[in-house]
Order: structure tokens, then C-alpha cells, then sequence
């Protein structure tokens, strides 16, 4: 392993697992902290916890000046950003090849070229990917009109800049697509700055399913599966596995072969996702986009293939190879993922910070836990609520599900409020658990989840 130290650019669960995952390789760790999260248990577990700024991420975690000199002041080879913050920025991956970092993920050009949704679009008709229908950027009302009028209501309005839900709105009749065109257009112009938007036809009975890739520098891409995130509020994922159940066989394949052949055709470097829409009325799958970095929910990917993805960035980012060919790559049981967030549903998900007083997780065969947080730690009010992913795998998707029951069930955590109670109802609604439902299931349920 060539790399000797790595900062750790992010907060939370993720920058443990780069933690981990550095101490198993050799690596160094350097923690880049806010100063709330000074005595945070990434800065606990690593070799060396460096404070960069005050607790507002603008300061601090989205500081790239900040983290750039943090990383060449204690020597650092390489820099890994997890997700969020700057993970997907290419003015951030430059900066680090400037200096002569490695940046743990895909080149900044590629980066920059799949965040925009438009041009992300073009390539996968390009590689033979089928897209939803839709249209180019729109910049009008009256563009948008014309557009609608050729795809029929409903329709999705979506930034062309976007990502993490934000810009998405759906239009149902005429009569409301001027004022969502204009509410659409101003939250993405202050959220990326681009109120650029584009039209897609809205699936009202669609599965989200994707596809984990990973590519070398040496030219190799292969697939490690599909993980179907269908259950999600407000386009934000809740629940997660692996492998999509109730998919056809050959459309299966059809959906790995194409995020192969997407990510291949722009020589794809590192961990990323594509994503795709799953119609399940007319069977088909269409492209939605490509996230080009380590997803939070790559844990279930790691379940069903023993592939440690952290492990395999750093590897790759250092020049190896994969080391396996796509016939190599093991495929066994189900793996099912939920995110304990500190918020308290029956109040519209409200986030709830504050100091944990009791923290009790779950044990037990095909039960894992990727967290941060322990009784005393104070959850700050500045960042995402995730406290934690809680795992179970088995033999198959029923066993997952009946060992992520009890596992819900044997959570305990006092001083904040969190989704547990919400995530047990779900797993025991007969819905969920026959697979029957889409990316609009849990809305539509959500007032009537309550736990067993």
C-alpha cells in the first residue's frame, strides 16, 4: 500500500468507517474536526484529530482551504471526503491534485460531468442507457409548457445542478405549473446556485434501484449489484437493501449491464452508484443519475459480497488494481439497512439534538451497527440527524427482515428522540414485507407506521 496517511475530510459514522478501514490497511488517520466535534469519536479512533474551524459546516467541513492545509501541515498523501459536505465537489478535487493529493474517488473532470443531471442524461443515451422522457434544460414557463404538453401530466420538474431532493417538484395539472416552475427554479438557484431546471415524466409506480460500480486506473469496471432504496420521504432514503427483490431476472441483469456500460464508457474511477427508476407498471428501467462516491448505504452491498468498499477506495486510489474480475464477485444472502436519525416522526420528523443519555444497541448474528454516537455524546445541532446504520443480513430477505425486527426492537436510546419506533412499524407492515410497494409508499403511509 503505497498511501501512508489520509485525511479524513468529513464528521460522523463515515469518517469511522475510513478510520477503520485506514487502521486495517496500515494507513494513518487524520481527522479533520469542528470544534464540537472535537471530542467526537472519530477524533477518539484517530491517529491524529486536527480542529479546522467553528461548528457551522461553512466553516469548517466545507472549508476547502481549511482542509487543504490541515492535510499538507501533518503530511497527509491522499484525502478521502466520504459523502456529503465535499464529496462531490470537483473544485475540491482539483484543489487536492493542485497539491499534489490523492483524492479518494472518481477524477474531478468525471465528477463534474455526472453532478450535472443534464449532461449525465446525454451520456447514458450515449452508452445505450435508457432515460426517462424528458426534456433538455428549460429555461421558462413557457419552454416548460411546451415540453409538458408533449410528455403529459404528471411530470417531475428537477434541477439540472441537484441532488439530496432538493429542486424536485411534481406537477399533477396546468394550473399549477407556474407557481412549482417559479418555487422549483428559486430553490435551486440558492441551493447550487444553478436555477437551471429539466422535465421528466413522473413514474407514479416506480422502484429505485442502483447499482454499486467500481472502477481502476487501469480501464477495469465491474458491478457489485443492486441495492433497491425505494422506501424514502421526500426523496430522502429511509430503508435499503440488497439484492431488489420482485425484479425479473433478465430485467436484472439489463440494470447491472447498463451501469457497467455507462460507467465504463467514461473510464470510471473509484466507488459510484447509478441509479436508476424502475417502472414497475411497464417494466422498465430508465437512468436517473450517478452519484460519484461512497454511498451511505454501501454497507448492505458489503454484506452480500464480503467486499470491505472502504478498503477497496484506498486500494484503488493508490493505484492497485481491483483484483477481481465480475465472474469473481460473490453474491450471498440479503442484507437490509435502516437509518436511526435523531428525529421524532409523530412531530413531522423534527429534528431533536441534544445529549445522549442511554445508549443501548442490538447484538447478534447478522447484526451490525456503523455509528459514531455513545451514552454522553452530545448530538449537535449543525449537521444531518443520522446517529446510525443498523444492518441485518441472512440467508434471505425474510430472515433480514425478522433479525431487523428484533434488532429495532432491542435499540434503546434516551435523550433524544429517533426514528426506531417508525422503523419497526415499517418492517412489520405487510406491505413491506411481501416487497410490494415504491418510492411513494412510505408518504403514504407514514401516519399509520407505528411500532408492533
Amino acid at each position: 500500500m503505497s498511501l501512508q496517511r489520509v485525511l479524513v475530510a468529513n464528521r460522523g459514522e463515515i469518517a469511522v468507517r475510513i478510520v477503520r478501514a485506514c487502521r486495517a490497511l496500515g494507513i494513518e488517520s487524520v481527522v479533520a474536526v469542528s470544534e464540537v466535534d472535537r471530542d467526537s469519536l472519530p477524533a477518539r479512533l484517530a491517529d491524529r484529530a486536527v480542529c479546522i474551524g467553528p461548528s457551522r459546516a461553512a466553516a469548517s467541513y466545507l472549508n476547502t482551504d481549511a482542509l487543504l492545509a490541515t492535510a499538507l501541515g501533518t503530511g497527509c498523501d491522499a484525502v478521502h471526503p466520504g459523502y456529503g459536505f465535499l464529496a462531490e465537489n470537483p473544485d475540491f478535487g482539483a484543489a487536492c491534485e493542485r497539491n499534489d493529493l490523492i483524492f479518494v474517488g472518481p477524477r474531478p473532470e468525471t465528477v463534474k460531468t455526472m453532478g450535472n443531471k443534464l449532461a449525465a442524461r446525454r451520456i447514458a443515451e450515449q452508452a445505450g442507457v435508457p432515460v426517462v422522457p424528458g426534456s433538455s434544460s428549460i429555461a421558462t414557463f413557457t419552454d416548460a409548457a411546451g415540453v409538458v404538453e408533449d410528455i403529459g401530466y404528471p411530470v417531475l420538474l428537477k434541477a439540472a445542478a441537484g441532488g439530496g431532493g432538493r429542486g424536485i417538484r411534481i406537477v399533477h395539472h396546468p394550473d399549477e405549473l407556474r407557481d412549482t416552475f417559479q418555487s422549483a427554479a428559486a430553490e435551486a438557484e440558492a441551493a447550487f446556485g444553478d436555477g437551471t431546471l429539466y422535465v421528466e415524466r413522473y413514474i407514479a409506480d416506480g422502484r429505485h434501484i442502483e447499482v454499486q460500480v467500481f472502477g481502476d486506473q487501469q480501464g477495469s469496471v465491474i458491478h457489485l449489484g443492486e441495492r433497491d432504496c425505494s422506501l424514502q420521504r421526500r426523496y430522502q432514503k429511509i430503508v435499503e437493501e440488497a439484492p431488489a427483490s420482485l425484479v425479473p431476472d433478465a430485467l436484472r441483469q439489463s440494470i447491472l449491464d447498463s451501469a457497467v456500460a455507462l460507467a465504463a464508457g467514461i473510464g470510471y474511477s473509484n466507488a459510484g452508484t447509478v441509479e436508476f427508476i424502475y417502472d414497475q407498471q411497464r417494466r422498465e428501467f430508465h437512468f436517473l443519475e450517478m452519484n460519484t462516491r461512497i454511498q451511505v448505504e454501501h454497507p448492505v452491498t458489503e454484506e452480500i459480497t464480503g467486499i470491505d468498499l472502504v478498503q477497496l477506495q484506498l486500494r484503488v486510489a493508490a493505484g492497485e488494481p481491483l483484483g477481481i474480475e465480475q465472474a469473481e464477485v460473490p453474491f450471498k444472502g440479503h442484507a437490509i439497512e435502516c437509518r436511526i436519525t435523531a428525529e421524532q416522526p409523530s412531530a413531522g420528523f423534527r429534528p431533536s439534538p441534544g445529549l445522549i443519555t442511554s445508549w443501548e444497541p442490538p447484538e447478534g448474528a447478522g447484526v451490525r451497527l456503523d455509528t459514531h454516537c455513545f451514552a454522553g455524546y452530545r448530538v449537535p445541532p449543525y449537521y444531518d440527524s443520522l446517529l446510525a446504520k443498523l444492518i441485518t443480513s441472512g440467508a434471505d430477505r425474510e430472515q433480514a427482515i425478522e433479525r431487523m425486527q428484533a434488532a429495532l426492537g432491542d435499540f434503546h436510546v434516551e435523550g433524544v428522540d429517533t426514528g426506531i419506533s417508525f422503523l419497526s412499524g415499517l418492517m412489520a407492515h405487510p406491505d413491506y414485507r411481501s416487497g410490494h410497494v415504491n418510492t411513494r409508499w412510505v408518504e403514504g403511509q407514514s401516519g399509520a407506521l407505528q411500532a408492533p
